[in-house]
This record gives C-alpha cells, structure tokens and sequence, in this order.
C-alpha cells in the first residue's frame, strides 16, 4: 500500500460520478494557518490522506499519523495518530486526521504519515501570527478605494 497524497483542507466531500465512479472534492487545500489567539494557541487542522491498494496486497493496515515540532525523526512530538483500516485490493481510500496540536510559537510543523512500518510521507504546516481584526478592514477599504 502506498499514500498518494496527503494534504491539509477546509473541506472534503465524496461525491457519485457516472460509472460506479467516486469523486473526491477538496477545498480549501492549505499549507499554512493563522493563529486564533496568541501563542501559546491551539489548533485542529484537518489532514486528508488518500491511499492506494495494489491488486496482490493484502486489504489491511494502520495509518500512523505523528505531527512533530520539525522534519527530523527525533524532533518533539506534538500528538499521534494510529488507526486500523480495510480497503479493496486494487481500490483506494482515504482517512481523516483531526491535530488538536498546542503551540507556543509560529514556527512550521510537520505531520509524518506512514503505513504500516513503511516510508514517512511529511506534510508541512506553518502557524502564522493572528491578523488583527481592523488589518482585513482596511484592507477590504483600500481595494475598494482602488478601483
């Protein structure tokens, strides 16, 4: 089994199509997410990993999720994620991942993703600094006064 991909998203769907075929919808993919209040904050970003069957391999495994401070194998661990799942040989699926991740700096993490005991696959997030709430309205004022 391998992991196709693995992002970070606002919203995700799955959808009938002609054939017996499945759409998947992803919006709002993201790299990057401003914090809520100051560090030290909190944060529950979604994570979408899409993973793939072969035709001659067995059906089951576990998704290890571990979101870490860095890129490193050794860097601090932040949360860990492990669950069990069946798919179709041949077939996809996918598997949702809820970080409640506490922060206490902007800085850019990671979630290391793996199947079973094979390669990590790294998704990085960054945690940007709060806006401030009059920013985004003149912001809004000063496109409006150019146009």
């Amino acid at each position: 089994m391998q992991i196709i991909s693995a992002l970070f998203v606002e919203n995700f769907a799955l959808r009938q199509a002609p054939g017996p075929s499945t759409r998947i919808d992803l919006t709002g993919a993201f790299f990057s997410i401003v914090a809520p209040t100051p560090v030290p904050t909190t944060i529950d970003p979604h994570l979408v990993v899409l993973i793939y069957c072969a035709p001659n391999e067995p059906g089951n495994s576990l998704l290890e999720v571990i979101f870490r401070e860095g890129s490193g194998p050794d860097d601090q661990q932040l949360a860990r994620n492990v669950s069990p799942f069946t798919v179709e040989p041949g077939k996809f699926t996918y598997r949702l991942v809820r970080g409640e991740l506490l922060l206490n700096s902007y800085t850019q993490i990671f979630a290391h993703c793996r199947i079973g005991t094979g390669p990590w696959h790294l998704v990085p997030l960054t945690l940007l600094e709060p806006v401030a709430a009059d920013s985004s309205a003149s912001t809004a004022t000063n496109s409006e006064n150019s146009e």
